[in-house]
């Protein structure tokens, strides 16, 4: 093969680029938004601030920041396998926000109980361990998040001893500040013997509430933990999560979901008018028991999808779970909806939700990112849905786009082994550049990548890669839009582009160019 400068000869077919998938704009839009959201400052929360107060319902802090990291997860697995540089300081910003006093000193005040579903406990000592007891609608999320970082980034920070610390630093009082300290491991343990002493039947949310739904994020974990370390805990608690349910049901007599257990009384709680319910549950569930949930899936289309404008589709917002409290309008129900289409592979479904958000909950782009702002209206002049909440623009809606059928049951049962993790991939690079495609094909021994600035970016053109385990392969050779830039043999570079840098640095190659406008690279 001519290999000399200029030469426009290629060994990548057309037809082969073709068939790589590739980001449209509205995913690479979605995707774009929760990276802006984890690169904020600290502590800064803006736009993801819900109408209740304390981080009590399901739009709080940690629910946001969990399944923004699900989404990546699963995009970063289905859409950009070879571009952790994407990824993976997004993630780890993530986890270093739900760590937060921010988003997790709620339950010194909600552990003490004596609300709506735990009166029959009294009120119970404070405590400022927000994973010590009950509260796995935290404690879940923190350990499935860590766990999965671990295992998509080969990366065991969250393994050393303290790496998970919860601390609040008050200026005023408690002086020294509280520290609660775990780590992945620990952490993992501490919630699977709190599983085992509950006979699998799951552990609380808060006190005495024993939700479906909010211990399906452990079994994540506990699956992940697996495919880190090795063992069978997932398909332990599971076995024995059905067993532990059996004695009152995973669905209610009328096919729904129950949606949980009150603790000491032993009496189930399912309310008839909260689709999230049956929606969310089925997401998560279909990771491990996937012929289940998509038996009863249709059913749950059937009693809670209603017809929209245009061939749209959309799901009226359920009243306020407690009792008393105040309506907070939200779309959780509407997001969860999505969600689950988008992991059972209701593709046509899915299709007409995404038309009736697009066309009726004020999709909005800010510095590259797809956002649906907050809308307190619960339904318009026509009676349609109209709320909007930050848990379903921030979270539910970029997760339904970015995943794929069967997305979250695939990285359930391990996607990746010790190739995977040697191939060519996109280390590091200019964060600016969105990345639409990004995929090594083993058969071919070619990495492609599309890339190109984020939509209304005032950055400058200039970008850097940095691609990893490139060198020792054997030849390879630069090509962009299917013009040779460089190539070289199994250690140096050769040949450059006079409008491209590329050189080695180490066990990387350094990439320096131009990127206007989207393009294509390919190195094989």
């Amino acid at each position: 093969m001519d290999h000399s400068p200029g030469s426009r000869d290629t060994r990548i077919s057309p037809q082969w680029l073709a068939s790589i998938p590739l980001m449209d704009d509205i995913q690479t839009g979605s995707l774009r938004h929760i990276l802006n959201l984890a690169a904020r400052l600290p502590d800064d929360w803006s736009g993801m601030q819900a109408r209740t107060t304390l981080q009590e319902d399901f739009g709080a802090l940690r629910f946001q920041l969990a399944y923004m990291s699900y989404a990546l997860g699963l995009a970063h697995v289905h859409r950009l396998p070879a571009a952790p540089a994407v990824f993976r300081q997004p993630f780890d910003s993530l986890i270093g926000k739900i760590l937060s006093p921010d988003v997790w000193t709620y339950w010194h005040y909600v552990g003490t109980g004596n609300g709506p579903f735990n009166k029959s406990l009294g009120e119970l000592p404070a405590q400022w361990d927000p994973v010590a007891r009950d509260n796995i609608m935290y404690s879940a999320y923190v350990q499935s998040m860590a766990l999965l970082y671990h295992y998509l980034f080969r990366d065991d920070k969250y393994a050393a001893e303290g790496a998970l610390t919860f601390s609040v630093n008050p200026l005023f009082w408690g002086e020294g500040g509280k520290h609660f300290v775990y780590d992945e491991r620990s952490l993992n343990q501490h919630l699977y013997w709190s599983m085992v002493e509950r006979g699998y039947l799951g552990i609380a949310c808060e006190p005495n509430c024993v939700f479906q739904i909010c211990n399906q994020p452990s079994i994540l974990g506990f699956r992940f933990h697996d495919l880190v370390y090795g063992g069978s805990i997932a398909e332990e608690v599971t076995t024995g999560y059905l067993q532990a349910w059996s004695e009152f049901g995973v669905l209610n007599d009328a096919g729904h979901f129950n949606m949980m257990v009150q603790e000491r009384e032993r009496q189930v709680i399912t309310p008839n008018t909260l689709p999230w319910t049956d929606f969310w549950m089925a997401a998560l569930m279909h990771a491990w028991n996937p012929d289940f949930v998509q038996q009863h899936y249709p059913r749950f289309v059937a009693r809670w999808v209603s017809e929209g404008p245009d061939g749209s589709a959309w799901v009226k917002p359920a009243p306020t779970l407690a009792p008393g409290a105040a309506d907070r309008s939200t779309a959780y129900d509407f997001g969860w909806a999505a969600v689950c289409a988008s992991e059972v592979g209701d593709e046509a479904l899915l299709k007409r939700l995404h038309a009736y958000a697009d066309a009726r909950l004020d999709p909005t782009w800010q510095h590259g990112g797809l956002c649906y702002p907050r809308c307190d209206q619960r339904l318009d002049e026509e009676g349609l849905l109209r709320a909007m909440d930050p848990h379903t623009g921030n979270a539910l809606l970029p997760y339904s786009r970015l995943n794929v059928p069967g997305g979250l049951r695939a990285l359930y049962e391990g996607p990746w082994q010790d190739e995977h993790f040697a191939q060519p991939a996109l280390a590091a690079m200019t964060p600016s550049l969105d990345v639409r495609r990004a995929w090594f094909d083993p058969q071919v021994n070619a990495l492609a990548l599309t890339l190109g600035p984020a939509r209304d970016s005032k950055a400058k053109p200039e970008a850097r890669l940095e691609l990893a385990n490139v060198w020792h392969r054997g030849a390879w050779r630069l090509e962009r839009d299917q013009e040779l830039l460089a190539y070289g043999d199994t250690e140096r570079v050769l040949w450059t582009s006079p409008n491209v840098r590329v050189e080695r640095a180490r066990d990387r190659m350094i990439v320096e160019l131009d990127v206007v406008d989207t393009t294509t690279m390919v190195l094989s």
